[in-house]
């Protein structure tokens, strides 16, 4: 094992490098610790980067950018596709066939939109020659300031940790689901399959120990196309099965409002008047979950090359991704609902609507695990890079926080370690799996993350920012128009988080921690 001088990544040797031996000391440096110093560029300049840097480095200094608009599709499509597919026929269910439908549609648009607006925040200014943000809270420092820009961090790193929880559970009840669906296969129906999630839990944080030790985001595009083709494969399956189910029935299932007041739930338990506006508040925050990548688009974009502009590809890249996945969406959802009616089970694949063909369940299942790795990283690595960039700022000095090790790997190549990433990342997985294994509760989770995250996220803060980079009027009509729309997600989002702490509240009365089967 080699040491590595203090702050160095990789060099770039590329023909005439010698040229730049002192100012790829600079960059090395300057890429580590994410120091956001720029140099100013005119419009030639940053649509032709190299004519001021080497062929190794972009417009900012940094080490040139290989995104284009299919690794950011497989990005957005790996965040957005996500476990929140699989709990749309139950919020579809809540609903009823008039409304939920229409408001799926409706979080489609409004996130559609906001999507758009951000991606012109990606650089301050000038779209083209200004300054890049390269992250979600460095856009809020840049166009905003002030405590907002705490505020924005709050609220962005406290999601990213809950989405890591929730799909720590997601994929442990995947796991359970394949050994269940044996199970009930290998006793005809006979035996009831319970057991515990914790195992599961378990197996998933150590694979995502494993791969958290990846650098950074640039480096996990290729587990994205994975992920991205693994969310298309289980959606692919609950449709079928979906649509396979409504054909056995020989019609649809269903009705206008959604769940009627005294239907028996799975669980045995009744629909009260009470209850039913719980779930129908808790479908909301389901449904805004499905959608919420919002808190990473700045990252994904801070991935792509240029040129053309880097929002021009984004803008691109959100239109085909939300386009594909509302459609999956409305597939799945809809197929769901009508397949099992009220009792639409909270997970599509997993809460057992369907036991044969177990074998093709199982691929799903599997499919979903493989997903889950992946999109656990796409949302953490932003989460990972903010606390190593604010260490290596704060103890620059130390070995342990900023040295790296060249470690030769077989079949791989040398492999950078760095002892802080190691230590931190796994420590960080590690409270994740524990977190999950004491709140095990995928639905209530899943609504409580999507009320939390879609207001401030997906709409308060790409909204405001827009505003002062395009320095709309105060009190004109687009302004307005703006203000209207972010008041209207507010109440979506308090009403989405009431109902989902509600079924918080009514889950933890029958709840022992570590001790919870399915």
């Amino acid at each position: 094992m080699l040491p590595r001088s203090r702050t160095l990544p990789s060099r770039i040797h590329h023909g005439a490098v010698r040229d730049y031996n002192l100012v790829e000391e600079r960059h090395d440096v300057r890429h580590y610790l994410q120091v956001e110093v720029q140099p100013k560029v005119g419009e030639s300049e940053a649509i032709n980067p190299q004519s001021n840097y080497s062929k190794c480095f972009d417009d900012d200094g940094r080490l040139k950018r290989t995104g284009t608009f299919w690794t950011s599709t497989s990005h957005i499509i790996t965040a957005v596709i996500g476990s929140g597919v699989l709990s749309l026929a139950w919020a579809i269910a809540q609903l009823g066939w008039v409304a939920g439908p229409t408001v799926l549609a409706l979080f489609a648009i409004v996130n559609l939109y906001t999507s758009n607006l951000l991606a012109m925040c990606y650089r301050a200014g000038d779209p083209v020659t200004g300054q890049r943000n390269y992250t979600y809270m460095d856009a809020v420092k840049a166009n905003l300031g002030g405590r907002r820009v705490m505020l924005c961090g709050l609220v962005q790193y406290l999601n990213l940790f809950g989405v890591a929880i929730g799909y720590t559970i997601a994929s442990s009840v995947s796991m359970m689901a394949i050994k269940r669906s044996n199970c009930y296969h290998k006793s005809g129906g006979k035996d009831p399959c319970h057991m515990s999630s914790n195992g599961y839990m378990i197996t998933f944080g150590i694979i995502e120990v494993i791969f958290s030790q990846i650098k950074d985001f640039n480096e996990v595009w290729w587990l994205s196309i994975v992920a991205a083709i693994m969310s298309f494969t289980y959606s692919t399956v609950g449709l079928g099965l979906g649509i396979g189910k409504v054909a056995g029935n020989g019609g649809f299932k269903g009705s206008l409002l959604g769940i009627s007041i005294g239907t028996v739930t799975h669980s045995g338990t009744v629909v009260t008047s009470t209850e039913k506006m719980w779930r129908t508040m808790q479908a909301l925050g389901a449904i805004a979950f499905a959608y919420s990548y919002s808190l990473v688009l700045i990252e994904i974009q801070d991935t792509i090359r240029s040129p053309p502009a880097e929002h021009k590809t984004m803008k691109k890249a959100t239109v085909f991704s939300i386009t594909v996945t509302t459609v999956f969406y409305m597939l799945c959802g809809c197929f769901g609902y009508a397949a099992f009616g009220d009792l639409a089970p909270g997970n599509l694949l997993t809460g057992f609507g369907f036991y044969n063909p177990y074998w093709l369940l199982d691929i799903a299942n599997v499919a979903i695990v493989v997903h889950l790795v992946g999109a656990f990283q796409v949302f953490c690595q932003p989460l990972f890079a903010f606390v190593e960039k604010w260490s290596a700022q704060k103890w620059p000095k130390s070995d342990f926080v900023t040295a790296e090790y060249d470690i030769p790997i077989p079949f791989y190549g040398v492999y950078q370690l760095n002892l802080f990433r190691l230590v931190w990342r796994t420590l960080f997985v590690i409270l994740t799996t524990l977190i999950s294994m004491l709140l095990p509760f995928f639905n209530d989770v899943v609504g409580i993350l999507g009320a939390f995250g879609f207001w401030p996220l997906t709409v308060y803060f790409p909204v405001e920012m827009y505003i002062a980079q395009q320095k709309i009027e105060k009190w004109s009509s687009r302004w307005l128009g703006l203000q209207m729309l972010s008041m209207s997600c507010l109440v979506v989002s308090i009403v989405a988080a009431v109902g989902s702490f509600a079924g918080v509240v009514l889950d933890l009365k029958s709840y022992k921690p570590f001790k919870t089967t399915y």
